[in-house]
Parts: structure tokens; sequence; C-alpha cells
């Protein structure tokens, strides 16, 4: 396994660390969760990067790199949910959103020649702005909210966006068969 899978592969490790660090006794909760949810970012970044700078992308690190993201991002809105630093509905957005990209991205592979939609730019940047808004709401820095819901917007665009090269894919392939 390259280093950029065992990075992709860390990441699904820290989403139970996250959740234990987070329901924690410690008094600095927060403040330690972020960190490891810092962390899953930089591994997040690295695994991207040395896979591009080494050639070493692989369609497991294709498929695995934006699920690990996923499992997180869920992860950290449902701790940061039921301590009520955000409103319900943003994990249920989420939620569903997600739900369907796993979905749409499992019909893909399965039944569609093993087509792995890579992460695209909107992509990137929605997770980047979840990634800040975490960080701003878990250490109480203004608008962390506000870009919370900024980083929920972008998120729908980048499913409608996603949406469109499934389908775009899915008709390339029935024009094929």
């Amino acid at each position: 396994m390259h280093v950029p899978n065992i990075l992709t592969a860390v990441r699904f490790l820290l989403a139970p660390l996250f959740v234990f660090v987070f329901f924690s006794s410690n008094d600095n909760y927060l403040r330690l969760s972020a960190y490891v949810f810092v962390l899953a970012g930089i591994t997040d970044v690295l695994d991207g990067y040395i896979a591009r700078r080494f050639n070493l992308i692989t369609k497991w690190g294709q498929a695995m790199d934006p699920l690990a993201d996923k499992i997180m991002q869920l992860t950290v809105l449902i701790c940061l949910t039921i301590n009520r630093l955000i409103p319900i509905w943003v994990i249920i957005i989420v939620g569903i959103k997600e739900a369907l990209m796993i979905i749409g991205g499992v019909v893909l592979y399965t039944r569609r020649n093993h087509v792995v939609i890579p992460a695209r730019n909107y992509g990137k940047i929605s997770t980047i702005l979840f990634y800040m808004a975490v960080l701003f709401i878990s250490f109480g820095i203004p608008f962390g909210i506000h870009l919370l819901f900024l980083a929920i917007l972008v998120t729908l665009y980048a499913f409608t966006c996603y949406f469109k090269v499934g389908m775009s894919e899915m008709k390339k392939y029935k024009a094929s068969q």
C-alpha cells in the first residue's frame, strides 16, 4: 500500500478518535477534538499532494479519499449537533447529500465499469470551507456558523455538479453498450 492510501486509511481511524476526544470529560474537549480534526485535514491534503506529485494515484485512493472525508465530516457534524453547537437541519441536509453521493459513487463503480469520479475543485472548496467553519465554531471564533452555512451552499452546488458528471458518465456507458 502506498503512502497516500495509508494516509487515507489513517483518516478513517481519526473519526472514532474525534468522537472519543469530543465526548471525553476533558475541559478542553472542543480544542482537543479540533486538533484531531486538523490532523484529518492535514492527512487529506498530504495524501492528495503525494499521490499527484509522485504519480501514486489509485482507484482505491480515488474512491476511499472522498469517503474518508465524508465519514469525518459527518462524524464532526453529528458531534456538534449532539452538543447543540449547530442546528440539527445542518446534519440532515449534509447527511442526505452525502448518502446520495455515496450511493451514486457505488453505483458508478460497481455497475458502470469501475468508474470513479475524482474530486473536483468545487468539492475541495466545499471541504476547505467546512474545515474552516468547524475550527471557527470549535474555537469560538465569530461567524463560524455563517461560514458553515456558506460551506453548505457550496456543498449543495458541488452536489449538483457531481450529479451532472455522474449522469454524463452513465450516458457514456450506455452509449458504449
